[in-house]
């Protein structure tokens, strides 16, 4: 994905080239798509100084290549409303609805108070420094720009398989009129186990298909396990290994595709990848000088935190005199399916392959107190990973380098889960390193 990585000095020697060679603009700064990555950058660099637009696509619940909305898909159609039915399903429809809207509404505040100027309508670019945005009734205005940002997000996509046409995936999921007796849902990612969680949990009966041995591939394999065997127990049909062929309606979730369709970045010469993302190096500037990325539609870590910090860089580098790249390293992630999971750093499976010694693993089950008191017996699972060489926590994503003394102590709050990461004593498991097979050049 990176392109010509350049150094800081580089950064501002370029930019005083720029200064030079002055051309009058409409904006320092056009941003196209105003999601959490779009708006960060566009409120930032103002508050740096810059004269910035922002264009976004006429607001809907269920996104196309026609209609979006600002606050983008964390806030419309991803992070927030799920949250929202995972904390209560009896409430969730009419909740959902007034809480998006609101949190529309606080974007667009947001966008106003910096005074950034937003464009309603789809935006492409049609040169270096030249956007055109049409407008809902279907006129087409173009603005300069000394800079173009690209904050278009991704799109849920469905799978290329007999009866297609009759799944519906994330987006509409969440915008449903009727709630589904029974759910069929296909993938085996986060967002398939979290519907299969909210579904579950409104009372549907959820089968959930996927093709590995156990859903949320890429995870802890230990982790993955005690998912499934939460899922089971919530009542979900799991069918791993699996895949639909036949013609029934179900929700895909099967994952997302960067939202690049309708740029006409290839007519102005930005290099993408095979799956559509937008190149850019470090700093997340394109192979164009005068355009960058940030966020899904780069596809590099596919989170909203992720896209916030880049679009932070970004205004940090080109706006804020401080060139400034996006730290990768230690990024945790949660899953919101019932009950959650949370992780961050190295999976155990990661962790033996990297490690150049050998590893402990400390863990803690137990049945937490809602559900001594509820009866559920559905048992909760914390997991340590730590460098016997160093004693520093490979999963716990600590960048002040936090060792495992430091964790035992340390006092906990009581009662709470989090009490069990500074009360685990006793190793679980030493994984002895294996020294790599060497392979010639």
């Amino acid at each position: 994905m990176a392109r010509k990585m350049l150094s800081d000095g580089e950064l501002n020697n370029a930019a005083a080239a720029e200064e030079a060679t002055e051309t009058h603009y409409d904006f320092d700064l056009f941003v196209i798509g105003a999601g959490s990555g779009g708006v960060r950058a566009a409120r930032f660099s103002a508050n740096n100084g810059a004269k910035v637009g922002i264009c976004e696509l006429p607001f809907h619940p269920i996104s196309s290549e026609e209609i979006g909305g600002v606050g983008g898909t964390c806030v419309i159609r991803g992070c927030v409303p799920k949250k929202i039915l995972v904390y209560g399903a009896t409430y969730g429809g009419e909740l959902e609805t007034d809480e998006i809207l609101r949190l529309n509404n606080i974007y667009k505040r947001l966008l106003a108070n910096a005074a950034v100027k937003l464009y309603e309508g789809e935006g492409r670019i049609v040169g270096p420094n030249e956007v055109e945005v049409r407008q809902i009734d279907g006129t087409k205005i173009s603005y300069t720009a000394k800079h173009i940002l690209i904050a278009t997000g991704s799109r849920a996509q469905k799978p290329n398989i007999p009866g297609h046409e009759l799944a519906i995936t994330s987006d509409e999921a969440l915008s449903l009129e009727d709630f589904p007796k029974r759910a069929i849902v296909l993938g085996g990612g986060y967002i398939a186990v979290e519907f299969a969680s909210i579904w579950r949990g409104m009372g549907a009966t959820v089968d959930l298909f996927f093709r590995k041995e156990l859903p949320l591939r890429g995870f802890d394999d230990e982790m993955r396990a005690l998912v499934a065997r939460n899922l089971e127990g919530r009542g979900i049909n799991l069918h791993p290994q699996t895949s639909l062929a036949e013609d029934l309606l179900f929700i895909s979730t099967t994952g997302r595709i960067p939202n690049t369709k309708r740029l006409n970045l290839e007519a102005v010469g930005v290099e993408l990848d095979q799956a559509g993302a937008v190149k850019v190096d470090e700093y997340s500037r394109t192979n164009i000088p005068s355009i960058w990325a940030v966020g899904d539609a780069t596809n590099r870590i596919n989170l909203t935190p992720v896209a916030l910090m880049e679009a932070t860089c970004f205004a940090n580098t080109v706006f804020g005199g401080k060139p400034t790249k996006a730290d990768y390293t230690n990024v945790a992630c949660a899953v919101f399916c019932i009950p959650p999971l949370a992780v961050v750093g190295l999976s155990e499976e990661e962790a033996v392959e990297k490690a150049a010694g050998d590893i402990l693993v400390f863990t803690s089950g137990f049945n937490p107190m809602k559900n001594t008191i509820s009866g559920r017996q559905e048992k909760t699972l914390m997991k340590l990973i730590v460098d016997e060489k160093t004693d520093k926590g490979i999963a716990i994503a600590l960048k002040c380098g936090a060792t495992k003394a430091q964790f035992d102590s340390t006092v906990g709050i009581h009662p709470s889960s989090a009490e069990e990461f500074v009360t685990m004593r006793t190793v679980t498991r030493c994984i002895a390193y294996k020294a790599k097979p060497q392979t010639s050049l």
